[in-house]
């Protein structure tokens, strides 16, 4: 495992919207670890493979019940709505307030390309939702109201 540098606002690579993973291999593999590597070492609860530099449709989600893991993944089932304050590893010390969903069902692939399905509520559906908004080129401050340096 290895940290890798999480890109900052101002790179296009975090605008595009990330390519499909066809195949699981040694270096998707990699690329999870790095991530959850990276994610810990910067005290965050979820990245996206785009915030490591990489167009691949790949998170890691971990706010505190345990690293999760999720290629390809898509929302499937959204309820309710809620709004709450956000941040972002590659906007530092910025946040602002962001409408989603107070309730997601998530499926993907897990890394031994086995399909998994994840429901989350509150906190875990807002950080399913920030991350697979990366995938498609999206940042929380384009959503976002009340943008505000973080005091």
């Amino acid at each position: 495992m290895a940290m890798r540098n999480i890109v900052k606002q101002g790179d296009d690579v975090l605008l595009k919207k990330s390519k499909v993973v066809e195949n699981i291999n040694d270096r998707i593999i990699e690329l999870l670890n790095d991530m959850a590597e990276t994610l810990y070492n910067n005290n965050g609860v979820g990245l996206a493979a785009p915030q490591v530099g990489v167009l691949k449709r790949v998170i890691v989600v971990d706010i505190g019940e345990g690293l999760i893991e999720l290629i390809n993944p898509e929302i499937i089932e959204v309820q309710g709505e809620i709004e709450d304050e956000e941040g972002c590893l590659s906007i530092p010390g910025i946040w602002g307030t962001v409408k989603r969903p107070q309730y997601v069902k998530v499926k993907g692939l897990n890394r031994n390309g086995e399909e998994v399905i994840y429901e989350g509520e509150g906190f875990l559906a807002r950080a399913f939702c920030h991350e697979i908004d990366h995938l498609d080129g999206i940042l929380f401050i384009d959503k976002a109201e009340n943008v505000r340096p973080v005091e």
